[in-house]
């Protein structure tokens, strides 16, 4: 038994240690809650992935403000109750052209769309990513970013005509004469910025399914402990996993699944795996029924079906 326990066990310095910093990390949680999240998605550590922490600080009522190529920095930073998404969650954006944007950052902001396409001089991939993560908007002026990619397409086009060196008379954001294109469909905006951020700024993506979930009669996970020794049926997005293989060789898989309330716990033991794994995808919303258990307080939910939630 002796040796078995000494698989696990901790001695009590190191046991004290994380004590410690559970602790420091409470305190600044529960009293700095922005500047500490921030801090914690700009570390990029931790089991859960920045989706997780962003849904977190959202349930805190830390406001999430988009990255803006004019006030972002590469890290998240925190400002009062709001965190500013960093550039460093842009997916795609090279190091190089973040370093160029807090570059001219420094020097002075940016005039206008066409001033920060000359002083930037992005590459193509790179200023899709910024477009369709919304970075660009203040600097649109209100213009849709189908109009944003039509202008940094004008500008590439001005500039394989024009010397490296911006000159005394290149085109402004007037000159450009951005076309009457129509305003972006809300749906795309938000499929584009999720693409490319892995979350949405402005709400939970599972509120994009309310209208198909508020048919199903889920309870929702801040409610959810009061349910234990019940069966019931929860809609969540899955968030992150952690497959097993039980003394009999079977794999099983424990689930993270979150709403916009909270975060669930579920266990898919061997036969509801196997029937299931084909169809689990992170990033996606599912209707799981199952039963709540609780075990020293640790309430989960252990799932006997599950099935994709689909936007009608």
């Amino acid at each position: 038994m002796i040796i078995s326990f000494s698989g696990y066990s901790f001695c009590k310095p190191h046991s004290a240690s994380y004590a410690r910093v559970s602790f420091q990390a409470a305190y600044l949680k529960t009293h700095y809650p922005a500047p500490f999240m921030a801090a914690v998605i700009s570390n990029q550590g931790g089991f859960y992935a920045t989706f997780a922490y962003v849904s977190e600080a959202r349930r805190m009522g830390v406001k999430i403000l988009g990255p803006d190529v004019g006030r972002s920095r590469i890290h998240w930073t925190a400002r009062g109750n709001t965190i500013r998404v960093g550039l460093m969650a842009v997916k795609g954006l090279t190091a190089d052209t973040m370093a160029r944007i807090i570059q001219a950052q420094a020097k002075r902001p940016f005039a206008s769309l066409t001033d920060f396409f000359a002083r930037i001089r992005p590459r193509e991939d790179d200023a899709r990513a910024l477009i369709h993560c919304g970075s660009l908007d203040r600097l649109g002026g209100g213009s849709s970013r189908a109009t944003l990619l039509w202008a940094f397409s004008a500008w590439q086009q001005a500039k394989a005509k024009k010397p490296a060196e911006p000159g005394l008379f290149d085109q402004d954001d007037a000159a450009l004469k951005f076309p009457d294109l129509p305003p972006d469909h809300p749906v795309t905006r938000q499929r584009q910025e999720y693409a490319v951020l892995g979350f949405l700024t402005g709400t939970h993506p599972i509120t994009l399914f309310r209208a198909a979930i508020n048919r199903l009669g889920t309870v929702p996970a801040e409610d959810i402990p009061a349910y234990t020794g019940r069966d019931i049926c929860f809609a969540g997005w899955l968030i992150t996993g952690k497959t097993v293989i039980t003394k009999h060789g079977d794999p099983m898989k424990f689930l993270t699944f979150e709403d916009d309330t909270g975060i669930v716990e579920t266990v898919f033991f061997p036969k509801p795996y196997a029937k299931l794994c084909h169809m689990l995808d992170y990033g996606r919303p599912y209707l799981l029924r199952g039963r709540v258990e609780s075990d020293w307080g640790a309430v989960t939910l252990t799932v006997t079906d599950a099935s994709l939630i689909r936007r009608n």
